[in-house]
């Protein structure tokens, strides 16, 4: 098709929409911007909703208030300031990039769009933002948002995922740059997470509505073309819950690969149901009781379908495993799923360790629990009558 283009005043409007509804975001304090806050905050960003990232911004803040603190600290401390955002590769790319930073530049992150490339865990994109947010660069910053909203805007139809596609745009970023470079950036990136969003976008509250292609074309809801992904591998991952003098066992995962370095409740990962629950069985020496949990934990390429079972006279099996009490197992990186199910058995602990926890006090968090953003799918009846014997 001919392409609709807008008009050349169009980063003026956006610019002047941006000046009016900027959102307030804790790593956007001060200017000129710090480039620590804005690094972190972007890494967190990556595949994370802003609202979730908040709390650990502010936390990670405290913990780690400079570059020297996060090199100076050990990589299980990351690792548990970051529980919970997921992919954990981006913490250890922060923190081996940290203790770079102190080492070459003294603590400070480089103005060098060359150097900051070079930094592990930092691409295009990130270097871009932290050049133009924080130093004041003339360089685009193009995410999935920037994506989106110049797919939209110009009626772009090639394959925003594809490179030819994401170089397309890219190139349009950087023509139509202003010279607030910065503003621009998260400008773009407030717009598509506010407005020009994936699903039915808000056009009748866009600054760029007279100017969009896609909107004149009635394409807002085909724009852009994204490649389908491929379909997710699926696992049963079947968990042991083993309790025993006032401790659990957990398992330390590998240091390469998948949620390396992360500890874990005893798992298996099979195909069925079944085969998972003789070959946790076998790894364990003991008989599954109960399954008490279930769970489905998404990652980018893969799904577990988790199933928790109390294990009675199992013995701890050789290699990377620790018993942990109650208060100890908060202090260790605990990998993503696993932290659920962990906050699930604390309860239990304190059950059968007679911690004063009432059992309407327990009651009321594994309700809780089950219905929090319908995360945890099925708790057996069963299960809860074991704790709370008064529902006969």
């Amino acid at each position: 098709m001919d392409r609709i283009q807008p008009g050349q005043e169009w980063p003026h409007k956006l610019l002047t929409w941006f000046d009016q509804n900027r959102r307030d975001l804790p790593w956007r304090e001060g200017r000129p911007r710090n480039p620590y806050y804005v690094w972190v905050s972007e890494i967190m960003l990556q595949q994370t909703r802003t609202e979730a990232v908040k709390p650990y911004f502010e936390s990670w803040k405290r913990r780690f208030p400079t570059i020297e603190a996060l090199a100076e600290a050990e990589e299980a401390d990351v690792l548990h300031a970051w529980q919970g955002l997921g992919y954990y590769s981006r913490a250890r790319n922060l923190h081996k990039a940290a203790r770079e930073i102190a080492e070459k530049y003294g603590g400070a992150i480089p103005e060098d769009k060359k150097d900051v490339r070079a930094l592990p865990g930092i691409g295009e994109y990130t270097a871009g933002a932290i050049l133009s947010m924080a130093y004041g660069k003339h360089e685009a910053a193009v995410d999935g948002n920037v994506l989106r909203v110049y797919a939209r805007l110009y009626g772009i139809e090639s394959d925003v995922l594809k490179s030819a596609g994401r170089k397309e745009i890219t190139t349009l970023v950087e023509k139509t740059l202003p010279a607030r470079a910065g503003d621009f950036n998260e400008a773009l990136m407030d717009l598509g997470s506010e407005v020009c969003v994936p699903k039915h976008p808000k056009c009748e509250k866009c600054p760029l509505h007279g100017e969009c292609a896609a909107l004149r074309l009635g394409l807002e809801n085909v724009l852009p073309i994204r490649t389908p992904k491929k379909k997710q591998k699926e696992s049963i991952a079947c968990c042991a819950v083993m309790i025993q003098e006032g401790k659990a066992l957990f398992h330390l995962r590998p240091s390469k690969g998948m949620l390396s370095s992360m500890w874990e409740l005893p798992m298996v990962l099979s195909d069925s149901e079944k085969d998972g629950v003789k070959m946790l069985e076998k790894l364990l020496g003991g008989e599954a009781g109960e399954r008490i949990w279930t769970y489905t934990h998404v990652f980018t390429h893969r799904i577990w379908h988790m199933k928790a079972y109390l294990f009675h006279g199992a013995k701890e099996p050789e290699g990377d495993y620790r018993w942990y009490s109650c208060e100890e197992y908060r202090e260790i990186p605990l990998a993503g799923p696993h932290a659920k199910l962990a906050a699930y058995k604390s309860r239990i602990w304190k059950s059968e360790n007679s911690c004063p926890v009432t059992l309407k006090e327990q009651f009321f968090y594994l309700t809780e629990l089950c219905f929090y953003k319908k995360e945890i799918s099925w708790i057996s009846i069963r299960s809860l009558h074991c704790f709370f014997p008064f529902w006969d």
